[in-house]
This record gives C-alpha cells, sequence and structure tokens, in this order.
C-alpha cells in the first residue's frame, strides 16, 4: 500500500540567499544568486582503542568544523558585496566587521514561503572574483564570493 503522506524532495533551484550585517546594512545583497554551495558541516571523530580488544574501536564526538559557502550570481549595478569585502580589508577596525546570512530553501509553487532555513553566523568574506570577460562568448558576467562561516544551523519550516 502506497504512502500518500509522503513529502516530496525540495527544489534545488528554488531558493533566495539575505546577507546582514548587524549595525551597517539589513540585508546588503538585494540581487538573486543562480548558485550556491557550501552549506556543509563535517564532524571528526575521536577514535579510541580498548587495550586487549582488538576487534572493536569506539568513537567519541569531536570537533566540527564548516564548508566555505560559495554564491554565484549575474553581475548587476548592485556592489554591496564588494563593497563589504573593501570594508573588511581596508583597516583593522573593519577587520572583525561580520555578516549573518540565512539562505532560504522556497516551495515548488515559488511562493516565497521558506521549506526549510539555514542560518549562519559570523560570515567573513574570504574571496572574491570578477567575471570573466570574454568579448567572443556573449554570455552573462558572473561574479563569485567565497564566503567563510563560524556555525550553521537548519531552521526547519514551521
Amino acid at each position: 500500500m502506497a504512502d500518500n503522506n509522503v513529502d516530496p524532495p525540495f527544489i534545488a533551484f528554488n531558493f533566495a540567499i539575505a546577507i546582514s550585517i548587524a549595525g551597517i546594512s539589513n540585508t546588503i545583497c538585494s540581487a538573486a544568486f543562480s548558485e550556491c554551495d557550501g552549506l556543509e558541516m563535517t564532524m571528526e571523530p575521536k577514535t579510541l582503542r580498548e587495550g586487549g580488544n582488538n576487534t572493536r574501536q569506539f568513537h567519541l564526538a569531536g570537533p566540527v568544523s564548516y564548508g566555505t559557502l560559495t554564491l554565484k550570481r549575474g553581475m548587476t549595478k548592485n556592489f554591496d558585496l564588494w563593497k563589504w569585502f573593501e570594508l573588511v580589508n581596508k583597516n583593522t577596525t573593519n577587520r572583525r566587521l561580520r555578516a549573518d546570512a540565512e539562505v532560504l530553501v522556497i516551495t515548488a509553487a515559488r511562493d516565497e514561503i521558506p521549506v526549510m532555513q539555514f542560518h549562519l553566523t559570523r560570515c567573513l568574506p574570504i574571496k572574491l572574483k570578477a567575471p570573466a570577460l570574454n568579448a567572443k562568448d556573449g554570455g552573462i558576467a558572473i561574479e563569485e564570493m567565497q564566503i567563510a562561516y563560524e556555525t550553521l544551523t537548519l531552521l526547519q519550516a514551521r
């Protein structure tokens, strides 16, 4: 008998990203991103062996490390990401300037209702790449930013 209550998988192309810096701006980036990658956590287990027991090992929870968020978008007149990168690297006072980010996965109906939300804290821009320029190509100019973050939390839809 089939279970009709099984939820379909989320659609990967329906997402929105909001980056905000406390005291500076509610959202520093209003343009849409075409790609978002690097939402990941990795735990390195601590492995212990018991003396005399060569057939078993014990794993304890170890430190957690986080990925690097990579964002890509078609370049527009919105240079907020470039300004943020410049502010952080301009002088020692702004080197502590961090942002929080929200990555929202939206329903397949594209009704702006998030089905899940990733919350990233203390984000730091670590790489900003201008688009490749090629007169023969005729494609969209895609800029790329990489962001290091300190924590990643999954918030489920209500």
